[in-house]
């Protein structure tokens, strides 16, 4: 049974349809990439999906619960860490984790042991009491994934998680995305524009282009169908959605930014 299912879900804006009736389903314990350029859709799915905006129409159920109806339940179930840096720099990184266990609501007898474990377990424990404006970035993400899974989500949502990494970071924190779900069995969903990580990482891919969903699949098996020697995903996705246009005229490209100043 499906622990994440969305059915036809859809998000306007105006006259502008950020994304377009996607209907897909993720399986516990799977890793499943959201695949496309910057502008796709993924981030406005994910947001649906964390409760943070809500949906034109259309719906989703993540381990039962309803993000329409049942919000709070849905955001006691998840895990989120976003584009934007979400980690005080002015404070430790223990202290940091010390204000999301309050949010998440983390028995304070619990606590200690809790952070201990993540900071452990993502490989900062040494560091644990430096000022977060101290770390590097691949340090940073690796907070906010231990923040966001303090409260042991079932669902974490990772939006384009190595963005702005170099390669040895983006490979770290591969390695502990990986581990969330072998060693702890959280289901992972992530966004990202990156082909060779939604490779690297994914069981299976949607891939979007313009709000809606081309192509579901494993990429391996995305890779075979489109009849290619040595296919990638980027000749997957340009065999099922056309490839990406450089542009629109001014006005459509004038109505974007408008839109994603305001929804950030």
């Amino acid at each position: 049974m499906a622990i994440v299912e969305t059915t036809e879900l859809t998000r306007c804006y105006d006259d502008l349809v950020a994304v377009n009736s996607v209907s897909i389903s993720v399986e516990p314990a799977e890793i499943f990439g959201l695949l496309g350029p910057n502008g796709a859709g993924k981030t406005t799915v994910i947001k649906m999906l964390t409760t943070i905006l809500p949906p034109t129409s259309g719906t989703a159920v993540i381990k039962g619960f309803d993000i329409r109806r049942q919000a709070a339940s849905v955001r006691r179930v998840i895990g989120y860490v976003p584009q934007l840096l979400s980690a005080d720099g002015t404070l430790t990184g223990r202290e940091n984790l010390l204000i999301f266990a309050e949010l998440y609501d983390v028995p304070k007898s619990e606590r200690e042991a809790r952070i201990n474990e993540v900071l452990d377990f993502l490989g900062l424990s040494a560091s644990a009491d430096r000022l977060v404006r101290e770390y590097s970035g691949g340090m940073i993400r690796r907070l906010e994934i231990a923040q966001s899974t303090l409260h042991h989500p079932s669902v974490l949502f990772l939006d384009e998680p190595t963005t702005g990494l170099d390669p040895l970071a983006r490979t770290a924190v591969w390695e502990h995305i990986r581990a969330l779900r072998s060693q702890y069995g959280i289901t992972i969903v992530l966004t990202t524009h990156l082909m060779d990580e939604a490779d690297r990482l994914s069981d299976r891919v949607a891939i979007m282009s313009a709000g809606q969903v081309a192509v579901v699949g494993k990429p391996s098996e995305l890779k075979k169908s489109v009849g290619k020697e040595n296919a990638t995903l980027d000749d997957v996705f340009i065999n099922y959605t056309g490839g990406q246009p450089e542009g629109g005229a001014y006005r459509d490209v004038e109505r974007a930014r408008r839109v994603a100043r305001r929804v950030g």
